[in-house]
């Protein structure tokens, strides 16, 4: 058969034609990696696989091994010396996680390999993995505001964030919020968030563009509600403990005290470890619920000195 004939019996949608069958092998680019479903296919190979992303290699892998058939995927380089230390660390990585679910710690791989990032430049090497997402955000908060200020260095220590140890649900379901990105930049903003106000904004934006806040997610807006009001106290730690909410270490003095019982009677102020406890019932609601009275009597106590330290 001359070129000419085969060019005009070629099957011009090719790939059609391999969904039916009728060819056995399919040499493609790596678009393939896009959403393509073929349950039949059973073999995969991958030239130079060292050259490509550790998301992009698990994707393309993943075209295979989508039926009851056993599949194989063989990535092909020239040789393990020519690999660089990255490539190899990716190609482990594939060879490691073969399993059904194994997507999430892949990412979280190639998120070591490759680093966060750097949100105020263009290198990556970030360290969010390391310090926790709460802390990575005051700490690029302390960053920004040295710039904004013209301050020549940043605070010696970063400020701690206060750990809530309550077993209650706080997050921001997918039924709520679809959107991947979405959800991440919510979250972002609440455990950035500095102000009542900023918490009073976002509850108002979230309810205007997805509707009335899930139980869910009044509770994470509440949660970092108190967290604010405790970490102004100079608390750090928040905990359920033998039938208490403990809160240290708050330094109040009895004018404080004072105030904070009126709000809150079933307060006990220990001074000695500058501890605030308070009874609570071992119910998730009662415990959200004494949180947050907390939290408003501890800004009630604060509050209440204000003006006469100004003056």
């Amino acid at each position: 058969m001359s070129e000419s004939d085969w060019l005009s019996s070629a099957d011009p949608k090719p790939m059609l034609a391999f969904v039916r069958g009728e060819h056995d092998v399919l040499a493609a680019t790596t678009i393939i990696e896009s959403g393509l479903d073929i349950p039949t296919a059973n073999t995969l190979l991958v030239e130079r696989a060292d050259q490509l992303g550790l998301a992009q290699a698990y994707q393309i892998r993943g075209r295979v091994g989508r039926s009851r058939e056993r599949a194989f995927a063989y990535m092909l380089y020239p040789s393990a010396e020519t690999l660089t230390p990255d490539a190899a660390a990716r190609l482990a990585t594939l060879s490691d996680n073969t399993e059904l679910g194994s997507g999430f710690r892949v990412a979280m791989r190639d998120l070591e390999i490759r680093g966060a990032g750097n949100l105020l430049g263009d290198e990556q090497s970030g360290h969010v993995a390391a310090v926790g997402f709460e802390l990575y955000c005051q700490m690029l908060e302390d960053a920004a505001e040295a710039l904004r200020t013209g301050a020549e260095e940043l605070p010696e220590e970063p400020r701690e964030p206060v750990r809530i140890e309550v077993d209650v649900d706080a997050y921001i379901p997918a039924d709520y919020v679809p959107f991947e990105a979405a959800k991440i930049d919510v979250h972002r903003r609440v455990a950035a968030a500095r102000e009542p106000g900023e918490l009073r904004a976002l509850r108002d934006e979230l309810e205007d563009r997805f509707g009335a806040p899930p139980e869910s997610v009044s509770n994470l807006l509440d949660l970092q509600r108190v967290r604010i009001a405790v970490g102004d106290a100079g608390a750090r730690t928040v905990e359920f403990r033998a039938g208490r909410l403990r809160v240290a270490p708050v330094e109040l003095d009895s004018d404080r005290v004072a105030v904070l019982n009126e709000r809150l009677p079933e307060a006990i102020y220990v001074w000695r470890d500058q501890t605030i406890a308070v009874p609570v019932p071992d119910e998730p609601a009662a415990r959200l619920g004494a949180l947050i009275s907390v939290a408003d009597g501890l800004s009630a106590a604060l509050a209440a000195r204000e003006p006469a330290e100004a003056a």
